[in-house]
């Protein structure tokens, strides 16, 4: 995990600390003597081979389909089963001589082609018109490839296959939420936990936005508001995700790291999108009513990073958990009728992204801080170019706005310890 970044920053630290007298040369030699060889990296001759493998079998699928109509149907389905077989066989051979890049790219080419059988086949012999099935089938057999070979291109396979099979299944039944993706999400989880990886654990956490984002909008032709489904969803993945950073496990804590980094993203793109959308064309129903089970989602990502922040003494936790409640009390404060223009809806969702800022510096944590100062610059935006009310007013709620935190800052410049320079 940025193992190589890492081990730079360790290099630079223990020069200088041997130049400024704090440790031996001997005890930097046993520093540097205990740590594991570094993984082979992406060299030049490595791109140019996935380059022109890639060229390679872009050529022979483009021959394939030229003359697919004159080729007899047993005689594709063993072209398929050919391409299967080459690109794993090709795989173990890389990675028996220790080209790992290249072994996972042969695993993850295997998994495409894969995918690519069972639609041909479900052509060829005029198979049911399940979509939705065969995607399950092509991720179920990604999955199994990835557990096999331990590819990370072949597990990306395979959430983007179960992505769709979710999406197409929600559309199909649209009766709530689609739970049997949650199975195959956790199964995915189980492999990034491991192999301990900080690629697998981003891909699983980037796996969680397309579900939420389907099942929101699928809740909304049942009169539910996407955006505030969107702010339970991003709540669970943050406070989930810091509770998992305060486990006693190394993997499970850079696991809920990630997990952490994406809730926050989230957290601050749908507060930008709360306030921007506040018009004619995006105004809440009166008939609207959010479903309980988004609202425990909501409600519980708050109280694990409450917990989280108190249990472990961590200020940005707690913090992070004062944002998260923010948030959902703003989506609360959209839906009540303002006499003026949405301002409580405004402060509250001002007052999370700026929580969310200072949880990240307490915690010295980026991810968290960028997300929250991109939060404040949308939802500024949207309020400075908001389509109704009047200008003038919200000019002078931004400078209200403006003089409360500038006044803030001031008591917390007494009371908070400065930093040496």
């Amino acid at each position: 995990m940025f193992d190589r970044i890492y081990r730079q920053r360790l290099d630079a630290d223990l020069a200088r600390w041997e130049a400024d007298g704090v440790v031996t040369p001997a005890v930097v030699a046993a520093i540097r003597g205990t740590l594991p060889a570094t993984a082979s990296g992406v060299n030049i001759p490595v791109v140019v081979g996935i380059v022109g493998g890639l060229l390679i079998a872009a050529a022979f699928l483009a021959f394939v389909a030229a003359h697919w109509t004159d080729i007899a149907r047993l005689s594709r389905f063993a072209i398929l089963i050919a391409g299967i077989v080459a690109a794993n066989g090709l795989g173990a051979w890389f990675a028996r001589t220790g080209r790992l890049v290249l072994a996972d790219l042969c695993a993850s080419v295997g998994a495409i082609v894969f995918g690519a059988g069972i639609a041909l086949v479900g052509q060829m012999y005029h198979l049911g018109e399940d979509f939705a099935g065969g995607m399950l089938l092509w991720s179920a057999g990604a999955l199994a490839t990835a557990a096999l070979t331990g590819s990370r291109g072949a597990l990306a396979v395979a959430l983007a296959a179960a992505s769709v099979w979710s999406w197409l299944r929600v559309a199909d039944l649209q009766d709530g939420p689609h739970l049997a993706f949650v199975a195959l999400w956790i199964a995915a989880g189980g492999l990034a936990l491991a192999w301990n990886s900080r690629v697998a654990a981003h891909l699983v956490a980037l796996a969680t936005l397309p579900w939420w984002i389907a099942t929101a909008f699928e809740l909304d032709l049942r009169n539910s508001q996407p955006l505030f489904i969107l702010a339970d969803g991003a709540a669970l993945l943050l406070g989930g995700g810091l509770a998992m950073a305060a486990a006693p496990w190394q993997r499970v804590r850079d696991a809920g790291g990630v997990l952490a980094a994406y809730g926050a993203f989230a957290l601050a793109s749908v507060a930008a999108l709360e306030v921007v959308t506040t018009n004619e064309l995006f105004r809440i129903r009166a008939e609207d009513v959010q479903p309980l089970w988004t609202i425990a989602c909501g409600v519980g990502g708050a109280i694990l990073a409450v917990a989280t922040g108190a249990l472990r003494r961590d200020a940005g936790a707690l913090v992070a958990g004062g944002a998260i409640a923010l948030m959902l009390l703003a989506a609360v404060a959209w839906r009540s009728p303002q006499a003026g223009g949405p301002w409580l809806a405004y402060a509250l969702t001002l007052c999370a992204m700026l929580g969310l800022v200072v949880s990240g510096m307490l915690d010295a944590n980026r991810a968290r801080t960028v997300a929250g100062w991109l939060g404040i610059a949308g939802a500024i935006a949207g309020i400075t170019w908001a389509v109704e009310g009047s200008l003038l007013r919200r000019s002078a709620f931004l400078a209200a706005a403006g003089l409360v935190v500038v006044a803030l800052a001031a008591v917390l410049n007494r009371w908070l310890p400065r930093s040496e320079p």
